[in-house]
């Protein structure tokens, strides 16, 4: 294994991925779809989520890149229990080569990892847009599938990286809080970006049906502010409710991934059917 991460190899029988240093596997013409999984607002449980669709995407034979696009508050590596002295900062500076960025992870999937408490990232410039932009476009060919691990909120920042999305995941729990800032989300991406599809995963449900009325709520209060004058009114597509799980908490504060500890738990098989709709 290279110097520059240690990181678990994945288990027998998944789809090969990219060694330390290597290059991944070419994936079929016309590139990766790209799914942008963002919340509104933090502490949501959406690393958490992204992780371990990746995993469960993988598992379908996806050939799956997870880029941590937190530029400023990564924390993937710390969701994957990855240690790598190579992050998106070296490739964007020139220091290291993309292909020595790109890390195996837990569950079968590969991974961009950003760094973290970089202030030069905490607003878009031209140069981090060009720089990210041309990431983009370097692994987009390699992979079927890439999740963009946005921060949260609605800065300019995230605001560009869901610009590179074919579609947009929100991740949302039934809190007011929560909600609101799903709104929000929605609300500015109908106002300032191109039409794409619109997600929604609702985490920590507490009963059965819960994301589904969380989804009715939402999409009442987009119809009503948003969606009135607009081309294309925005729907949101509900794709399941991952349950509050004493077995998430323990995987959590141990790094492991969910998928790859307790496949038999319900947020695991709750998260297998959300992956299994992100592919329709």
């Amino acid at each position: 294994m290279s110097d520059a991460a240690q990181a678990p190899a994945g288990p027998p029988g998944q789809p090969q991925k990219a060694p330390p240093g290597g290059t991944p596997p070419k994936a079929a013409p016309g590139g990766a779809r790209i799914t942008a999984v963002t919340s509104g607002k933090g502490g949501v449980g959406k690393t958490f989520v992204t992780a371990n669709l990746a995993a469960a995407l993988a598992r379908r034979g996806e050939r799956v890149l997870v880029l941590d696009a937190d530029l400023g508050l990564a924390n993937l590596d710390v969701v994957l229990n990855l240690y790598s002295r190579v992050t998106l900062h070296d490739v964007f500076t020139g220091r290291t080569p993309l292909e020595d960025a790109i890390l195996p992870a837990p569950g079968g999937f590969s991974v961009l990892l950003a760094g973290s408490g970089l202030i030069e990232y905490s607003r878009m410039t031209p140069e981090v847009r060009d720089k990210l932009l041309e990431v983009i476009t370097k692994v987009r060919p390699r992979y079927d599938h890439v999740l963009l691990d946005t921060g949260a909120g609605i800065s300019d920042v995230v605001l560009f990286t869901i610009s590179l999305a074919d579609e947009v995941l929100i991740v949302a729990t039934p809190e007011p809080t929560s909600l609101a800032d799903a709104y929000a989300t929605v609300k500015v991406l109908a106002a300032t970006q191109a039409a794409r599809p619109m997600r929604l995963l609702v985490n920590q449900t507490e009963r059965m049906g819960e994301g589904r009325t969380v989804r009715a709520q939402l999409q009442q209060v987009v119809d009503r502010f948003v969606n009135a004058g607009l081309p294309r009114p925005v729907k949101l597509d509900h794709i399941g409710d991952v349950p509050q799980d004493k077995a998430v908490r323990e995987t959590v504060q141990r790094r492991l991934l969910l998928l790859e500890s307790l496949p038999g738990c319900a947020a695991a098989q709750a998260l297998v059917a959300a992956a299994n709709k992100l592919l329709d």
